[in-house]
């Protein structure tokens, strides 16, 4: 065990890594509000350069448009937490790196949010080769900004691992 890595984190990790070995594939993350600690997680496990393509923090709205090709209209029409945004990340990244699937995180780890889009609540995109991209939302609860994005990071770990497998 890395000795500066969450522990869960890094079991979540090897898992991810071993579904997308055994599979031949690789892998890369476009996230924001978890300012790259699941691809952070990733790359703390020996090997891991086998599977992880890039992983890219996209933590503003110029970058999300610049680094993942999000159309800023997509943005401004319903934020930057967002199930179309996610889908929009998770497909950037994809067709840029050529993986056969990648993970995005976009949300809102703390303090603060709104009573539409409150603090903890996260959304996600998974764009795999061959299949439709898939969105969905958590929300964490006011956590804490740590306990936010760790939970995020273990939830886009596990859907990576679980595309992989199926």
């Amino acid at each position: 065990m890395s000795a500066d890595l969450d522990p869960e984190l890094e079991e979540a990790a090897r898992k991810a890594l071993k579904a997308f070995e055994s599979r031949g594939w690789r892998l890369a993350l476009a996230e924001s509000c978890t300012g790259g600690l699941a691809a952070a997680a990733l790359t703390a496990v020996p090997g891991s350069s086998r599977v992880v393509e890039a992983g890219v923090v996209s933590y503003s709205n110029a970058a999300k448009t610049q680094l993942l090709g999000v159309d800023p209209a997509l943005i401004a029409a319903h934020g930057a937490v967002s199930e179309p945004v996610a889908v929009a990340m998770a497909e950037g990244i994809r067709a840029r790196m050529g993986v056969e699937a990648a993970v995005s995180i976009t949300g809102i780890a703390g303090p603060g949010g709104s009573e539409f889009k409150p603090e903890g609540r996260v959304c996600f995109g998974l764009a795999r080769a061959e299949a439709p991209t898939r969105a969905w939302t958590v929300d964490f609860g006011a956590l804490g900004r740590g306990e936010v994005r760790r939970r995020a990071a273990l939830e886009a770990l596990g859907a990576l691992e679980a595309a992989a497998r199926g």
